[in-house]
Parts: structure tokens; sequence; C-alpha cells
């Protein structure tokens, strides 16, 4: 994170070069014109972590340069998070510093908050926490209005809880999405929306069924579900698909069902290679996926799954990484054409780009 970066009287320059990178990367393929989203050019992350400095008495937000964890630079201002964290970071650090049971050997805080203003602060700690912190955090969370977590080696204290709920409009529709600390969500929301409404949009006529592979806490899941008869969902990690199903019971969505299976577990159930008791009481055979959504990690789609994939009429790719996409579309453009290409700028004043795309059978 380089606070340094942040210049919001630069974004759009910079912003333009990225399109241009991005658009030189995917001209092999002959696609349509670029969609470019923005990102707000200040106060887009709604996650953040930050490492503690302790000099004597005094402790502060501690930065780095690359490469140099022995000289701290000292955060006085982060205009990439949140208002909400920006406002509250160095007031709850300036109340820790009088308290030396909130203060002993803490490491780190990390933030996450929501459009809304609700914030989950996590406090992580060298030493075990005992019940004057426990006192301590308590009043310090009434006192701030927000949720606080203590975490050491094999601990993690909850005063209350460890989500917060965010709310996204889409459509004239408000979504809420459980997010539950020290698991992954996009971390900008604004770009989130565009990226949620693209999706919609570019499935507009989709109908029959859904297929979406690496869903997370149902992020596309529920703003998808509408458009399609029914969705089934895959995720391999326990804590998202415990918030999917919060979230789709919280939105009162009846069409959708999730599947704790790997893309790599779920290509071989559907090709029949082997059953799967966590798909006891699903019937695969029922189903008539006309598009599959994938969002995979960094590492792309793999060799299995970029196979299965083609099998069906309409593929939404959401990528975080263009190099492991542009590997993935050399094979799925042989029996698929690229029909939109948008970059969303989820990571503003950074070489990091996410994209999505959807290409239809030819």
């Amino acid at each position: 994170m380089n606070i340094d970066a942040v210049a919001p009287n630069q974004y759009d320059q910079l912003l333009a070069e990225k399109a241009e990178q991005m658009k030189s990367l995917f001209a092999p393929f002959s696609p349509p014109a670029l969609e470019v989203y923005p990102s707000p050019p200040s106060h887009y992350r709604q996650r953040a972590e930050f490492r503690v400095w302790h000099e004597g008495d005094d402790i502060f937000y501690a930065m780095f340069e690359p490469g140099d964890k022995r000289r701290p630079i000292r955060l006085e201002s982060c205009p990439m998070v949140s208002e909400r964290i920006e406002q509250t970071m160095f007031e709850l650090l300036e109340l820790i510093k009088p308290q030396p049971c909130l203060r002993k050997r803490l490491f780190q805080i990390d933030f996450l908050s929501t459009l809304s203003g609700e914030l989950l602060v996590t406090l992580l700690y060298h030493r075990p926490l005992e019940q004057d912190w426990i006192d301590a955090a308590s009043q310090l969370q009434q006192q701030l209005s927000i949720e606080i977590i203590g975490r050491s080696r094999k601990q993690k204290l909850l005063l209350a809880r460890d989500w917060v709920v965010e709310q996204l409009p889409l459509d004239g529709v408000t979504l809420e999405y459980q997010q539950v600390e020290n698991s992954f969500t996009q971390p900008n929301a604004a770009i989130n929306i565009q990226m949620l409404n693209w999706a919609r949009q570019v499935t507009e006529q989709a109908g029959g069924d859904l297929l979406e592979l690496y869903c997370g806490n149902g992020n596309f899941t529920l703003a998808l579900s509408d458009r399609f008869d029914r969705v089934l969902a895959t995720e391999i990690a326990k804590v998202s698909v415990n918030s999917a199903h919060f979230n789709l019971a919280r939105n009162g969505i009846d069409n959708v069902t999730i599947a704790r299976l790997s893309s790599e577990e779920f290509t071989q159930a559907i090709n029949k290679v082997r059953p799967f008791r966590r798909l006891r009481e699903i019937d695969l055979d029922s189903y008539d996926f006309s598009t599959v959504l994938v969002d995979p990690p960094r590492a792309g789609l793999d060799e299995g799954t970029r196979d299965l994939v083609q099998n069906y009429q309409a593929i939404l790719y959401i990528s975080c990484n263009p190099e492991t996409l542009v590997r993935d579309l050399d094979q799925l453009t042989r029996t698929h054409r690229i029909e939109r290409l948008a970059l969303f700028d989820q990571f503003p004043y950074t070489h990091h780009k996410e994209s999505g795309v959807y290409l239809v059978k030819r």
C-alpha cells in the first residue's frame, strides 16, 4: 500500500494507461471496444490492514519502502481507505496509547467497513488476551461505535460479532451481504457495484440455468439470481459458503443452491468421474445450464475447468489477472467469441487490473 501514490489529479491519465495496456494485451482476440469503469479517485478501499509500530510509549501506523522493513514511515493520513476508516483509525490509536492492556504487543490493526458506515476492527497481538483486555476493548467499542475483535496466536475474542452487512444498490434494489472478518470480500465497493451491474446487463437475455464456480459469499450469485430460472453455485471455503447461505436467506432468494466443492471437484462430478456425498441431494442432470460464470483466483482456470466451461452457450469470466485470463482465452476463443470486454479499476494507482469478459458460442 503506497499512500503517496494516491494522486486524484493524475487518476484519469493513469486509468487511460491501464486501458491502453488492456487493449494491447487482448488485441490478438479482436475483441469489441473495451468498456472502462473508473474507481473513485480516493477513499475507495472498504478494507485495509496496517502495521503498528512501537517507539517507547508512542505507537503509530507504519509503512515501509519495498524491501526495507527496518525503517518505518509514520502514517499521518490514508486517502485510499473509506472515509469511515480514515475518520476512525487515528482516533482509535490515540485512545489505545494510554492503555497498556490495549497497547502491549499490539502489532497490527485490520479494518472492514461498509458503504452504510459499519466498521469492524481487529486488533492483533503477540500475547494472550485476558479479561482486562475484554473490559478495555468493550469500552473502546462503545466509545467509537465500532465492532472489535481481538486476535493472538490460537485465540480469537469476539465482543459482539465478526461480520458486517454491506448494502449494494443494484437496479433500484438494495442487496445485503454479510462480510466476515478475515475472509475474502471485494475491497472496492463502488467498483463492485459496477461489476455486478455489468454482469446483470450482459446476462439480461440469458434465461435457462446458471452454473457459477468460485462463488465466494454469493457476490455475483445474488445479483444474477433473477436473470436465471435456477442457479447452482460452488465454493470450497466453508466460511464463504456459510455467508452465501446467510445472504440468500437475508435477501429472500430461493432459486439458488450452493455446493461446497472446488471447481476441479465439480468438473469430476458433472463428468461422472466420481460421486460426491456433498451432492447427494442435488440432481445435476435436472439443470439446463445456459451460462457459466467463473471468478477464479489469480492462477486462473485449471485445465479441466477450461474444458468444462466450453460446453455452455455463454461464459462470463471475471478475472483479477489479465495474464492467466489471456492464457485461458487462447483455448476458450476456439469455441466462443468475445462479445463484451470490460476493465474494472478495482485497485487504482497500482498495476492490478480486474476485467470481465462475456463470451458466446460460435
